[in-house]
């Protein structure tokens, strides 16, 4: 799961009440629909921060709400510490009777040590990890358990965190 850091990063979720918070703003299909149809409560997901000088994974957060509608899609403009302003999230084509994009809260579970985009591209054992390929975009995706239990035992040391 990607998200900005000068929006909501891994801190963020530490900090935030109950250390958990709603994944808003997912405006592609087919990451909508991966959080929608592939995602499943108590999932873990790793905390990706991108956007930055440096993206990477920054942590471990756990998928901890079914799919429900993105508040962020239904209004125009928001208000911020700054004042009012538009909101990037805004779909006009979004109604509360059929809305277009959906969020789940997630749950902190853990900040690792930062691995990089740059340090995940070294391993051959995550050549085909969807993140690592050239042009993606997606702020959601699957990670295989092959990849998820690499990671996690050999760049986090976090074993007990293996799903094999």
């Amino acid at each position: 799961m990607k998200s900005e850091p000068d929006e909501v990063s891994i801190d963020d979720l530490a900090a935030a009440p109950a250390q958990t918070l709603p994944w808003f703003g997912v405006r592609n299909y087919q990451a909508r629909n991966f959080m929608r149809d592939a995602m499943q409560v108590g999932d873990l997901a790793f905390f990706y921060h991108s956007g930055c000088t440096e993206p990477g994974i920054a942590g471990i957060c756990e998928v901890c709400s079914a799919a429900y509608p993105d508040a962020t899609q239904f209004e125009s403009t928001i208000t911020t510490g700054a004042g009012r302003r538009d909101n990037p999230y805004f779909d006009p084509k979004a109604t509360l009777d059929n809305p277009r994009w959906l969020l789940r809260d997630v749950r902190f579970i853990a900040r690792t040590r930062f691995v990089s985009l740059g340090e995940l591209r070294r391993h051959p054992e995550l050549a085909g990890m969807r993140l690592l390929a050239r042009g993606n975009r997606l702020s959601i995706m699957p990670v295989a358990e092959a990849e998820w239990d690499f990671i996690v035992e050999h760049l986090l040391m976090l074993n007990q965190l293996k799903r094999s």
